[in-house]
């Protein structure tokens, strides 16, 4: 190929961008004004009607998220499928070869520390607070009756219930999250753009993504990132008070709650000062190590063979079902439908911005075909084993009539702590489940701190530290505030509000796959010429 031909493909993504970066320097910050202000100005406008009316947003918002699930379940439902085909497919092409950051690129981590950064950062908090709960509600029929609207009560109920919990926490949500971790990975470090939502539609948009267009994409990709990081932190408050308590009788009210988000929120300043080597990273593997410790000994305190067992019914019942459960015409199930997987899906989209932005953050030097299996099928093992471990054990002593796990679902915030009081040494295995919740907080704020500064600074990777540390701070108070003036009304409301924003990101991650396979073409034809101008050997 010419050389002439060479610099054409080159110049196809050769951007000057300008997002509209102000001076703020004195202040020790450095923004992209449009997005940092306006999402400041969308939150606080959120937080203070949600403080005045909690009850009245509460139903708003509610509504609005009902309306977005029961009328629009299928493009939830048809969208993740195709994230997931197209994921898998990525891996078979020619383009699972090419590297972020380029050919060159080594790994900045190792694959522990990788492995251990984008499971904490995707579902840490959830898999403690759903691993006994979600399958403990399907087996009795609670809220939303079982899946497919089957019996509850038994064996086929325990097994329908495993393969319904996993479906919700195992390649779907994982392929949602590796198209937006591959197309801010692929775009920043191949391409040169800011790590930023609106760079991964170059191909489609061109530079109106730095204009208007591009300040929208960022603006509610913020908006969703907070509501949902604040959500958790309000959520898995709840179940640490609600641990300790079972523990100690120290109660589980607001009071509790909101010293356990004060807690949380300091340790996360201090890793957020630290930055990602000696914060994000340290307290990942340190919440591998932990959760290893854990399972181990549910694994073997369970019974050897009955955890075993779990595992293999597990895995069984997910190939079983995933490909019904996928399916979104003629359900016969359709209230437990709503409320379990269309919900769990918009509320994967909305979170995919900030696990999506997190895992690019930290994946350069990986191949794409690395890349892939490791988010898609390394975190799905691992989740079929910590859901056969922790939901078979509880499933266990539910089928024998042990426990409190036997009369239904009381709260799920005492599910895994009702699970650990019929097994040996309670006080301890309790008190790491606890310790794992927190630390699982604080990576979650941690990242997200990075996330959410990346975009308001215009995607910057390196802005000063005020700024990650302001918003680490915003998500613990957001969350207090709202537990403490609101309680459960307003966290609902915010809640709400997360998930209906994943329709309109639903769409957004449709045209992001386009626009990636485009940009994955792209480089791909660049490879092969500059190879053919290289003289031969």
């Amino acid at each position: 190929m010419k050389s002439e031909e060479l610099a054409k493909i080159e110049a196809e993504y050769q951007t000057d961008y300008q997002v509209g970066q102000d001076n703020f320097q004195k202040w020790g910050l450095d923004l992209h004004n449009r997005v940092f202000f306006v999402s400041a100005l969308l939150v606080l406008v959120f937080v203070i009607g949600t403080l005045i009316f909690p009850g009245p947003a509460n139903t708003a918002l509610t509504g609005a998220r009902d309306w977005a699930i029961g009328n629009f379940d299928w493009v939830f439902i048809g969208s993740a499928n195709i994230f997931v085909l197209f994921c898998v497919a990525l891996i078979f092409m020619p383009v699972s070869k090419i590297r972020l950051g380029g050919q060159d690129a080594k790994p900045e981590f190792s694959r522990f520390s990788w492995f251990a950064m984008l499971f904490a950062a995707g579902m840490g908090i959830g898999l403690m607070f759903w691993s006994v709960a979600e399958p403990t509600a399907y087996f009795h029929g609670a809220w939303y009756g079982a899946p497919f609207g089957g019996e509850t009560g038994t064996e086929e109920a325990a097994r329908n219930a495993m393969g319904a919990t996993m479906f919700h926490w195992g390649i779907h949500p994982w392929a949602i999250y590796g198209i937006v971790a591959l197309s801010l990975g692929f775009f920043t470090y191949n391409k040169g753009m800011p790590l930023t939502i609106r760079s991964a539609f170059y191909p489609l948009l061109g530079d109106r993504v730095w204009g208007p267009i591009g300040h929208v994409i960022d603006t509610v990709a913020v908006v969703a990132t907070i509501f949902g990081l604040a959500t958790s932190l309000g959520f898995g408050a709840q179940q640490a008070a609600a641990g300790l308590d079972f523990l100690f009788d120290i109660g589980k009210g607001i009071n509790v709650q909101v010293a356990i988000i004060t807690g949380v929120t300091a340790v996360a300043v201090f890793s957020v000062i630290r930055g990602i080597e000696g914060g994000v990273k340290l307290l990942s593997n340190i919440n591998m190590i932990i959760a290893l410790i854990l399972v181990a000994f549910v694994f073997f305190a369970g019974g050897i063979l009955n955890s075993l067992g779990w595992i293999a019914t597990t895995t069984g019942a997910y190939l079983r079902d995933v490909v019904p459960l996928s399916n979104w015409i003629g359900r016969d199930d359709e209230a437990w439908f709503h409320g379990w997987t269309v919900f769990y899906w918009a509320w994967w989209i909305s979170w995919s911005p900030f696990v999506g932005m997190f895992i690019a953050r930290v994946s350069k030097g990986r191949t794409v075909r690395e890349f892939m299996i490791a988010v898609l099928l390394v975190p799905t093992v691992i989740t079929i084993i910590w859901m056969g471990v922790f939901g078979g054990n509880g499933l266990t002593q539910a089928l024998n009539g042990v426990g409190e796990l036997a009369e239904g679902l009381s709260s799920a915030d005492l599910a895994l702590f009702q699970m650990l009081q019929n097994l040996p040494l309670t006080e301890i295995t309790s008190l790491l489940a606890i310790l794992l919740v927190l630390v699982f907080f604080v990576t979650s704020s941690d990242s997200g701190s990075l996330v959410i500064d990346s975009i308001t600074a215009g995607g910057k990777i390196d802005a000063p530290v005020t700024q990650r540390i302001f918003w680490a701070v915003m998500e613990g108070v957001i969350a207090a505030v709202l537990l403490f003036v609101g309680g459960d009304d307003a966290l609902s409301a915010l809640q709400s509000g997360a998930v209906t924003t994943g329709l309109p990101f639903a769409i957004i991650l449709l045209l992001m796959c386009i626009s990636l396979y485009k940009g994955l073409h792209h480089e791909q034809r660049l490879i092969l010429a500059r190879a053919n101008l290289e003289p031969s050997r």
